[in-house]
């Protein structure tokens, strides 16, 4: 059982905290979208066909309560990663290795081997895992201002702390597309994140 083990691509936790981050990202930003609607910062608002909550009541508390469900799994796939060394994987290479991968990615060239992170992938992943911690951060700024105005005033007060917000999510948003289009150019990544796969 052991041997087994070794040679599965994603480990089970690794696939449990993928698809739960998938689905509360996905209700995060659909809800998110309702509550700005409410209060838009830009000349434009989301059609609420895409939208999650239909009125800001129960938008806020689909937010909130994905919220809860993303920082906690989040605090699983961190103690996971730390405790496992799996983290160290996810660690971009040099700018030559990352403009390689780049410009093989945009040629449709890039290799993909099973069980390795490529410079793009590694890219991707700092940059959502960054973009992430951002946005819990100013969301909780969001949240509550006035209890945790340190933290608020860091962003540069409420409003701006509303700018730093949408820009992550635009961020985590850009992320998604560029994922999903990945996996759509090299479909045979998704059976492994469903299965566990083997090497």
């Amino acid at each position: 059982m052991r041997d087994l083990k070794k040679h599965v691509i994603h480990p089970l936790i690794l696939r449990i905290t993928h698809w739960l981050n998938a689905a509360a990202i996905v209700m995060m930003i659909g809800s998110g979208w309702e509550i700005y609607n409410a209060s838009p910062l830009f000349g434009f608002h989301f059609p609420r066909i895409i939208t999650i909550g239909q009125w800001l009541g129960a938008a806020i508390a689909w937010h909130l309560a994905m919220m809860w469900l993303l920082v906690a799994n989040g605090l699983v796939y961190v103690v996971w990663s730390v405790a496992s060394g799996h983290w160290r994987k996810l660690l971009p290479p040099g700018p030559k290795t990352i403009w390689r991968d780049i410009r093989a990615a945009l040629g449709f060239r890039l290799k993909h081997e099973k069980g390795v992170y490529n410079a793009v992938q590694k890219l991707l992943y700092t940059g959502v895992l960054l973009a992430g911690v951002v946005i819990v951060l100013s969301g909780l700024a969001i949240w509550k201002p006035v209890q945790l105005w340190p933290l608020c005033n860091l962003f540069g007060g409420y409003f701006a702390a509303r700018y730093v917000h949408f820009f992550a999510m635009g961020a985590i948003a850009l992320f998604l597309v560029i994922h999903v289009v990945l996996v759509a150019m090299v479909p045979k990544v998704l059976p492994p994140m469903v299965t566990g796969g083997k090497l």
